[in-house]
């Protein structure tokens, strides 16, 4: 029974079959493997295009035309960029990727948030100009009214318009400004100094913005701290007017 095995696996017919068999199965395996790596796009790398700057509407088009899917994960603002427009994307450009591989991109957001205006009134203008960049506003138009207070905010304007701490605004706005340019008005009224002791008359010409001129007392007089005005000039008639920083002469008995 032994020798008839022996002959048989030994004879010429079951090694050709034996051969034909290998050879069958070994076609079959490179089949399916072939169709495997067809069904998987092996070996198929595509290079990931730089998808930043251009609009979400037009995404769907051109990533179908390279066979990649895309998906928005995220929507931020960013001030200067287009609404829909691409900021970010995963994975990078460049990167190698096979077909219908998704990328996640992230978009700039259609209305920019909203924020609370600040108040700054009596702020300087460079401490204004740093609030306004903390609170995602722009600051806009620049000007200048009379007023001591040098480059220190008087107003805050949105569109022409005074706008109120608190009030909602759009990040990204502008904010216009008007500052005091340090001067105040060029000319004042002549204030009335009439009955007052000198030291009452040096404190209401300071409080104006003026200067003590030069002090005169009558003959006679014993005490000059209670001396009263009873003359001045320039006079305070009702038209008349001074320039910020001049100096009344005043006459005391």
């Amino acid at each position: 029974m032994a020798s008839k095995v022996f002959r048989f696996l030994s004879s010429k017919s079951f090694v050709i079959n034996l051969g034909i068999a290998g050879t069958i199965s070994i076609i079959g395996l490179l089949g399916v493997y072939a169709m495997l790596g067809s069904y998987t796009h092996h070996g198929q790398i595509i290079k990931v295009p730089d998808l930043r700057g251009m609009n979400s509407d037009s995404l769907g088009t051109y990533l179908n035309s390279l066979h990649l899917r895309f998906k928005i994960i995220d929507s931020l603002y960013e001030s200067g960029k287009q609404p829909g427009e691409v900021l970010d994307q995963d994975p990078a450009s460049g990167s190698g990727v096979k077909q219908e591989r998704t990328i996640y991109v992230s978009i700039n957001s259609v209305k920019p948030p909203k924020v609370k205006m600040p108040d700054l009134v009596d702020v300087s203008f460079r401490q204004a100009e740093a609030i306004l960049q903390t609170y995602g506003l722009v600051t806009g138009q620049v000007s200048y009214q009379p007023d001591l207070a040098k480059n220190a905010i008087l107003k805050q304007l949105f569109k022409g318009v005074v706008i109120k701490p608190g009030t909602e605004i759009y990040k990204g706005s502008a904010i216009d400004l008007v500052l005091g340019d340090g001067t105040g008005t060029s000319d004042l009224p002549v204030p009335e100094l009439f009955g007052l002791t000198r030291n009452e008359a040096e404190f209401v010409l300071q409080g104006s913005g003026l200067a003590l001129g030069s002090v005169s007392f009558s003959p006679g007089v014993k005490d000059s701290a209670s001396a009263t005005v009873y003359k001045q000039e320039p006079e305070a008639t009702l038209n008349s007017v001074i320039r910020r920083g001049d100096a009344i002469d005043i006459f005391l008995k």
